[in-house]
């Protein structure tokens, strides 16, 4: 029987904190930041937590069932 793969795009986006949730980085911070304000953009920086309603799908992708 093959291996099954973890898909290579959700190992470079998700990290798995010791306690078992998955962090993730915010998106639209990446370019464009002309028009955002600083505000917005100091919010944008740090880290999150994988809503509930996802977590499922994502543990899928990283293959952490």
């Amino acid at each position: 029987m093959p291996k099954v793969k973890t898909n290579s795009g959700a190992k470079k986006r998700f990290v798995l904190t010791g306690t078992g949730k998955i962090k993730r980085h915010h998106a639209y911070h990446s370019h464009i930041l002309t028009k955002k304000t600083k505000k917005q953009k100091r919010n944008l920086q740090h880290s999150d937590l994988v809503v509930t309603a996802n977590r499922k799908q994502v543990r899928e992708l990283l293959l952490l069932r």
